[in-house]
């Protein structure tokens, strides 16, 4: 009895709290009613508020191309009070990006209304995409008829998915749609061409400012990117070929002639055919800050010389690729040394950065802080990249002799060196002025780092300027018993610190135990020791 007089009670107790929390949500939102910034603030301030707070601050750009929109944990604000999320549901610009898979955008497409819409899909994302369904199709065709796109970002590997999405933005009308949209990027990485001719034929597309095209892409014709683009700023084509027609010199240098404030240019295998008469039509494009070309050497160096940028880039970069690319350096020499001349930032300190992996032979060269001790790239930069899977092993040195012969050598103060193809000692005294160099995959063995004795340098140094030296990865040469041997690196460093020469030695990665011993010996040679590496005991400054 008593037991069932308990659950009466409680049963009425919670009625009771029921009832009283409608009391205090109500007691509640009249309180926050009487906060200042309810009653100071009109929703249409508060509303702009939300938006610059937490949509200007997080939409951006990254690698160019890919849009962020609310950030993670960012939607707390609309927990504050009633009032507010009132404000918030009542402004469309917080809803204008839907996300990031065609599952968000089911969630939140109707939010949006007429708000600029940012649309979004993203390959990378774990979660499957979903389905793209009659109604997101309506929701998309609705927007192209308000006119209310601004951005259009696609990547999928779902090239039937495209081809609908592609298909739900296209205007009906010729030219009268899309005037709105700022920034185009489509990314197809599945096996089926995705056709997007009717769209740009339809599209009047007149403040395009970001267009990026990749992978499997069909386009019909290439002159309406002549007549509907104007204001390109960034513009990025790398396109695998289809049954489509192929882009052609002359109609590529209409595209950069009708968009002159091109600042970003990236353009991938410019095997482009040569079909211009006019051997002076050049283009020129004063505001061009980051050029990359990807291509046979012929065609790249052609095309190289239809453009003209009054050395204002801040990076370059050139890959050459295909059977002809042992001539790149000898087609590009001109043109480079050109650039480096007039480019009156090349007149400053450099640093040059070398590598060379299975396939490649890759030169950087940066302008270097005046005050910096370590290699710190700062604009412009540029890149020459030489593919070498079609060269014959004896042809990997010459040609890597080749591309730094087009610096200016005398400006290096800095040198990182990855090769595994030798460095000569020649190509020091061309760079008598670097002082710091950093060699990966270092082999110590007899001479390291000295003039060959009975070469014409015989009584010099290789590096006459060197303060630091840096290496990585050190490979010791096995005296046959079984015992490392450091020997070839302490009497590099005794040869290095005569005269008075007094530099710093860093070690790191993959080194060969060193015995403290020999660690206080170095330190006694050099004027400051770094040693990251298996210490054993003990450990470097």
């Amino acid at each position: 009895m008593g037991h069932e007089t308990n659950i009466d009670s409680i049963r009425a107790l919670e009625k009771q709290i029921e009832e009283d929390k409608g009391d205090i949500i109500k007691l509640k939102r009249t309180r926050n009613s009487l906060l200042n910034i309810s009653t100071r603030v009109p929703p249409e301030i508060l509303g702009r508020i939300f938006v610059w707070s937490h949509v200007m601050g997080a939409l951006r750009l990254v690698d160019s191309w890919r849009i962020v929109g609310l950030r993670k944990g960012s939607y707390d604000f609309l927990l504050v009070c009633h009032h507010w999320f009132e404000v918030a549901s009542r402004t469309p610009e917080l809803w204008n990006f839907w996300g990031k898979t065609l599952q968000d955008w089911k969630k939140r497409y109707h939010r949006c209304r007429a708000a600029p819409l940012d649309l979004v899909l993203d390959r990378s994302k774990l979660n499957p995409c979903g389905q793209f369904d009659e109604s997101l199709q309506d929701a998309i065709k609705s927007r192209v008829k308000q006119d209310t796109i601004r951005k259009v970002h696609l990547m999928s590997d779902d090239s039937d998915t495209l081809t609908s999405i592609i298909s739900s933005l296209t205007p009906h009308d010729e030219g009268g749609r899309n005037k709105n949209i700022e920034l185009i990027g489509l990314r197809n990485r599945g096996p089926i061409p995705v056709d997007i001719s009717n769209f740009f034929a339809q599209s009047c597309l007149p403040k395009l400012r970001f267009l990026d095209l990749f992978g499997q892409i069909q386009l019909s014709s290439w002159d309406h990117l002549v007549t509907r683009t104007t204001l390109l700023t960034a513009l990025s084509l790398d396109i695998t070929p289809s049954p489509s027609p192929t882009l052609t010199t002359t109609q590529l240098l209409s595209i950069l002639t009708s968009n002159p404030n091109l600042q970003e240019l990236s353009l991938s295998d410019t095997t482009l055919p040569n079909d211009v008469d006019n051997s002076t039509f050049r283009v020129r494009l004063p505001h061009l800050k980051t050029l990359s070309l990807t291509g046979e050497p012929h065609h790249l160096v052609g095309l190289l010389r239809r453009l003209i940028f009054p050395g204002v880039l801040d990076e370059m970069e050139l890959t050459g690729s295909g059977p002809t690319v042992e001539d790149m350096p000898q087609t590009l020499e001109l043109y480079m040394q050109d650039y480096f001349r007039r480019d009156v930032k090349f007149q400053d300190r450099l640093g040059l950065s070398s590598s060379y992996c299975d396939d490649s032979i890759a030169i950087s060269v940066d302008v270097i802080d005046p005050q910096a001790t370590t290699l710190m790239p700062e604009p412009p930069h540029v890149s020459l990249t030489a593919l070498t899977d079609l060269l014959p092993p004896d042809a990997l040195e010459p040609l890597f002799l080749n591309l730094i012969a087009l610096i200016p050598r005398e400006r290096v103060v800095h040198l990182d060196a990855d090769l595994e193809v030798g460095v000569p000692e020649e190509l020091f005294f061309m760079m008598p002025n670097i002082e710091g160099f950093r060699i990966s995959d270092a082999e110590l063995s007899e001479g390291f780092l000295q003039p060959d004795p009975d070469g014409p340098h015989a009584d010099k140094k290789l590096l006459p300027s060197l303060k630091v030296l840096c290496l990585q990865d050190v490979i010791l040469d096995d005296d046959g018993d079984g015992d490392d041997d450091w020997r070839p690196l302490m009497t590099y460093l005794a040869h290095q610190t005569s005269g008075g020469q007094i530099i710093s030695l860093e070690m790191f990665g993959d080194l060969p135990y060193m015995y403290p011993e020999l660690m206080d010996d170095i330190k006694g040679l050099v004027k400051e020791f770094t040693y990251q590496g298996d210490l054993g005991m003990g450990g470097g400054e």
